[in-house]
């Protein structure tokens, strides 16, 4: 299955990049969606680039604060100098959005 969703130029890149192996969302009913060998074609919403990537793993997770916890901070974008900080996810999604869907951590496939 073949999943479609937009990014901002500076994850876009990330991914683009390598240096970033782990999309973050909520877990609503279109990443429920989301299954191993599946790929996801990005779409950068400032320059329409695609890039499409190959899905090695989704787990869920009840908030970004336990997403968080489980993974080195560069997989989920940051650069090793960055502190990591799950709030940050705030930005993009209420805190009653994150209650009712909870979240989910999509890792990527960047070698195919």
């Amino acid at each position: 299955m073949i999943h479609y969703m937009k990014l901002k130029n500076a994850p876009f890149e990330s991914i683009k990049n390598k240096n970033r192996s782990v999309e973050m969302r909520l877990y609503d009913s279109k990443r429920q969606l989301v299954s191993p060998n599946d790929y996801i074609v990005f779409k950068n919403v400032e320059t329409n680039e695609e890039l499409q990537v190959k899905v090695a793993r989704a787990k869920r997770f009840k908030t970004f604060d336990e997403l968080y916890h489980n993974y080195d901070k560069t997989a989920l974008g940051y650069k090793f100098f960055e502190t990591a900080n799950p709030k940050d996810m705030d930005k993009c999604y209420t805190k009653d959005e994150q209650r009712h869907f909870g979240v989910v951590a999509i890792e990527l496939d960047l070698d195919n």
